[in-house]
């Protein structure tokens, strides 16, 4: 697939251009946290809507560190390499664990109130993990509770600015290839605008629309990821996209996710007969890893022959599901589900995709200049699967450590005369409303290709259709919604590829005609750049 520089025409010589000295891009838990923590400069923080409208605000279940007398980092640090099937960073996974409590001890100070009895933090367990040690807040509102609080404390620095319907559509390269800035679209003024900065931080969050159904917010399509790719930054790990086992099934309501402590307190999934199944899969059952629980589930379907299995937590008594899981549990009172009465349908669906920007320990990238955090980045400590609740936990330590990176300076903000000569070539205007029958497609051809369960044969079927869907690269459109399904294809070819690559199964990749990790991939990492006609397999050091 030819995959342009540029998805459109523009002119810096007639931009407007804002100068700052750290330009954020991506108004989650990782963004706003790594603003929060670069200390007194001028920050710009980008969000392509609403600051609400990411990834953190739907995060249910909680986030996990070693805050517990009855925990150990050891044993989290173990749990979060047997999820990720021997492909976990070790140096990353012991960043992750060793400064977890510290930060999420900062965010209790900056006003997140997590669940508590009497005077005690409330910890929870989830599928994979050894002790009990997810924080949560307001019952299932874990996210929402982090955000609020993140916004609050950034409010009072009156040195950050957040751009709400700022849409970051290029990342502007110097003459000697290091980043410069951002081109951003303004979505209140219809116009362009250059961000200029000595620092700039991907925290875009993931890219579930690839998939027709996902459990993540309208705006993850890939942004982040799609736009480092085109500038020439490195990507990692695209093969692996965690399906979450169980998201409502709903004709109403595509989305709606069904915790995993759920599973937790002792939920238990049945089959169309009535029958618990997770026991013939795994010895943790319900709480077996990630991806064993959504092709369990899978399997489950096809024997049904139907589109979902059911949830069971009816044995808790009504109290305690309206305290613990209030969002959950108004909200399949809203669709006709009584948690305490009813079997849940439930489905699988893309949840988190444990690939992205490719970047080091400090989250830098291979592009002088341009960072990484949160979900759209790879820092290597999510493996092959990601455990968990260690997603919002990635994106405080390594949103923190850009942020010490950011405030040891030496890098000046790049004069605007030096990215003046970058004029994308003249493109064909396309038809804005002919991208939703692409996206259409290509979410079609990503779910039955490059799906749960994945093959030689049907990953060359997706290739082959995601190659014919090319050629809209090559258009010039005009709104935010065409851009996006423009990202979402150069995101959907690059897990294509890095799958077809891996001819094994390990974590959340798992090849039908490759069923077994093969001891040749241990530790094997799949790079892909733009300059590369085919991946590079590496081993981290």
């Amino acid at each position: 697939m030819e995959i342009p520089r540029y998805l459109l025409h523009f002119d810096v010589e007639n931009l407007q251009v804002e100068e700052v000295d750290l330009l954020v891009v991506g108004s989650g838990l990782a963004g706003l946290y790594t603003a929060a923590k670069a200390g007194e400069r001028k920050i710009a923080i980008l969000t392509k809507e609403k600051t609400e409208d990411s990834s953190t605000e739907f995060a249910q279940g909680g986030i996990a560190a070693v805050l517990s007398d009855e925990d150990s980092l050891d044993l989290h640090i173990k749990d979060t390499k047997t999820a990720g099937a021997g492909l976990c960073y070790p140096p990353a996974v012991e960043v992750l664990v060793n400064e977890g409590a510290g930060r999420v001890r900062e965010l209790i100070a900056m006003g997140t109130a997590f669940d508590r009895i009497e005077n005690s933090l409330d910890f929870t367990r989830e599928g994979a993990h050894s002790r009990p040690r997810i924080l949560h807040a307001r019952g299932d509102a874990t996210g929402e509770e982090i955000r609020r609080a993140l916004v609050n404390h950034i409010q009072r620095l009156e040195w950050i600015d957040l751009y709400e319907n700022t849409y970051a559509l290029e990342i502007v390269l110097g003459p000697d290839g290091d980043c410069q800035g951002i081109l951003a679209f303004d979505r209140n003024r219809g116009g362009f605008i250059l961000f200029v900065a000595p620092y700039v931080v991907l925290a875009a969050g993931g890219c579930g629309h690839v998939y027709p159904n996902t459990s993540n917010p309208e705006v993850a399509t890939g942004d982040g990821i799609a736009i480092a790719y085109r500038a020439g930054a490195e990507l990692m790990d695209m093969e692996f996209i965690q399906f979450h086992p169980t998201t409502l099934y709903h004709s109403e309501e595509t989305t709606f996710l069904i915790s995993e402590a759920l599973r937790g307190e002792g939920a238990v999934l049945r089959n169309k007969e009535g029958q618990r199944f997770m026991t013939r899969y795994h010895p943790q059952a319900e709480l077996a890893p990630r991806d064993i629980v959504a092709r369990a589930i899978f399997t489950e379907m096809q024997k049904d022959e139907r589109e979902y299995v059911c949830l069971d937590i009816t044995h808790k008594d009504r109290d305690f599901l309206e305290q613990r899981f209030p969002k959950i549990y108004r909200k399949c009172l809203e669709l006709g589900y009584d948690l305490k009465e009813d079997c849940i349908p439930v489905r699988p669906a893309a949840h988190f995709i444990m690939g992205g920007v490719k970047t080091d320990i400090k989250g830098a990238t291979n592009i002088p200049g341009l960072f990484a955090c949160g979900e759209n980045a790879a820092t290597g400590v999510h493996g092959a699967n990601r455990l968990a609740s260690n997603s919002l936990l990635e994106g405080l330590v390594f949103g923190r450590r850009i942020a010490l990176e950011v405030k040891k300076g030496g890098r000046p903000t790049p004069p605007v005369k030096m990215v003046k000569d970058q004029i994308a070539k003249d493109r064909r205007i396309g038809d804005d409303r002919e991208l939703w029958r692409v996206r259409g497609r290509m979410q079609k051809v990503m779910m039955e290709e490059v799906g749960i369960v994945r093959s030689k044969e049907s990953l060359k079927r997706a290739l082959k259709e995601l190659e014919e869907l090319g050629p809209h690269l090559g258009f010039t459109y005009t709104r935010p919604a065409a851009w996006e399904t423009q990202n979402l294809l150069i995101v959907a070819f690059n897990i294509a590829r890095a799958a077809l690559s891996r001819e094994e199964s390990r974590g959340s990749h798992f090849r039908s005609d490759f069923p077994k990790q093969r001891s040749s991939w241990e530790g094997k990492h799949i790079i892909l750049n733009k300059d590369y006609k085919e991946g590079k397999i590496i081993e981290l050091s």
